[in-house]
């Protein structure tokens, strides 16, 4: 019986588009956003933010090398955050559905700088406080310093909250982080994007289908 449930955030409740940021660089002159992309994988600039080894500070100043252009903090945080499209209001009422049936989880790959920017969007355009009303706890790759595909931040979730894994279902739409989750015992559903996957088509009136 599932009795838990924890979800990836981007693309599973929130909507990304990787290619809008790329543009947005693009337009600040970065010609070759996906060469930067991989020079930054190369020096794993993105890993290290996303486990909060580095600043926001210190990430846009690294960024700045590796373009080797002048962009201020708030034009790279502005075509970082273009990623972010928007919180469809049925996904989040479905997280509040099921929150009378269900402990809710979030474990995200995430950082500082995008973590502001989307909860301040759902404070703006939702009257949310943030993820963290949502969900009995958010684990936030940057705050416990954990990444998936990594088993580590399974086993920090699953410890911190003594869940039996039998028990947890965990939502995502990258398969090596379903692949790692179903290594722990969890139960999972991948969520596959191309293939037009939608989390809300999982539940009913606030319980799995």
């Amino acid at each position: 019986m599932i009795k838990h449930i924890i979800f990836d955030l981007g693309g599973v409740i929130l909507n990304i588009d990787f290619n809008r940021a790329a543009k947005s660089f693009k337009e600040l002159g970065l010609d070759d956003f996906e060469g930067l992309y991989s020079k930054a994988a190369q020096s794993k600039l993105f890993d290290r933010l996303e486990r909060g080894i580095i600043s926001p500070a210190a990430f846009r100043t690294e960024l700045r090398a590796l373009a080797k252009i002048e962009m201020t903090d708030q034009q790279i945080d502005h075509a970082w955050n273009d990623l972010i499209l928007d919180f469809p209001p049925a996904r989040l009422q479905l997280l509040q559905d099921l929150r009378s049936n269900y402990r809710l989880y979030l474990l995200s790959n995430t950082n500082k700088i995008h973590a502001d920017f989307y909860n301040q969007d759902l404070r703006n355009h939702h009257n949310i406080d943030g993820l963290e009303a949502l969900f009995d706890k958010v684990y936030y790759s940057h705050e416990i310093g954990l990444r998936k595909p990594d088993a580590a931040p399974f086993d920090y979730l699953i410890n911190d909250q003594n869940i039996r894994v039998e028990e947890c279902l965990f939502i995502d739409d990258s398969l090596p982080n379903i692949l790692t989750a179903n290594q722990l015992g969890l139960n999972t559903i991948f969520l596959n994007l191309d293939n037009g996957h939608d989390v809300l088509d999982l539940f009913e009136n606030g319980k799995l289908k």
